[in-house]
């Protein structure tokens, strides 16, 4: 048989299979293809529908959430904390006046025995009411008295007797037992903790105008290893001084000022 000759007209082939698809698509989607299909082959409503479908997510994305305008204003925390703050202080004049029975008006004691706590350095005086609280240091006369007190309570009250300025009880001084325990301190470089005017920071108590007689009991207990719940360095930095020795240190940190 002879050959056909095949003529390939590519232009109209295409463009009919262009409609071809146009027509499908329309019997598919109902209105979407309702107008006329360009030179292109893309119908004019898809060039438009497409970019805005692009752009949506891009909008979503940028879209501020929605908070409550009460939420915004008051956070839950920050009305906790307020609240926790204005307990504490309502509670202070009450924990300070009980405080006072035994340490004496602002701190300054006037009971045997008992340490004045005006002056003290602030770590200082919350480490040893914590330690109080949670039965780490134990002390007969304050058993239970720091039951459901708050760390709060116990930073006020710190801050408070840090505030306070040390009033030392009038006791004369003699001089020769004075100037054995400065010898003493010297030895033994109490300063090196305590600050050269024995001032006392951080966690180091101030030694200077403390009452004697309470310095002379917490260096026995140190001695004697029943000062539970404090520094135990001090046992060391006492080593080998007798009960003269200790009477004549703190008669000396007492007469300080």
């Amino acid at each position: 048989m002879p050959r056909r000759k095949f003529e390939c007209r590519c232009g109209a082939a295409q463009a009919a299979l262009r409609q071809l698809a146009a027509a499908c698509a329309a019997a598919l989607i109902p209105g979407l293809f309702a107008g006329p299909v360009c030179a292109q082959g893309q119908h004019p409503a898809l060039a438009q529908t497409a970019p805005r479908a692009a752009a949506k997510p891009a909008a979503a994305a940028v879209k501020p959430a929605t908070v409550p305008a009460a939420t915004a204003a008051t956070p839950p925390a920050a009305s906790a904390s307020s609240a926790a703050v204005q307990s504490t202080a309502q509670a202070l004049p009450a924990r300070t006046a009980l405080c006072a029975a035994c340490h004496g008006a602002e701190g300054n004691s006037i009971m045997p025995n008992s340490p004045s706590l005006a002056g003290q350095p602030r770590i200082f005086v919350e480490n040893t009411l914590v330690m109080i609280r949670e039965g780490v240091r134990k002390i007969a006369a304050m058993q239970g008295m720091m039951n459901g007190v708050t760390d709060q309570e116990i930073t006020a009250l710190a801050r408070y007797f840090a505030a306070q300025t040390p009033v030392p009880a009038p006791e004369p001084r003699q001089a020769e037992r004075f100037s054995r325990g400065e010898a003493l301190a010297a030895r033994t470089h109490c300063a090196s903790c305590h600050l050269p005017s024995y001032a006392g920071r951080e966690q180091m108590p101030r030694l200077a105008g403390q009452r004697e007689d309470y310095l002379l009991h917490s260096m026995k207990q140190f001695l004697d290893g029943s000062a539970a719940g404090r520094d135990t360095i001090m046992a060391a930095a006492l080593h080998g001084m007798n009960e003269e020795d200790l009477r004549d240190l703190a008669h000396y940190l007492a007469q300080l000022r």
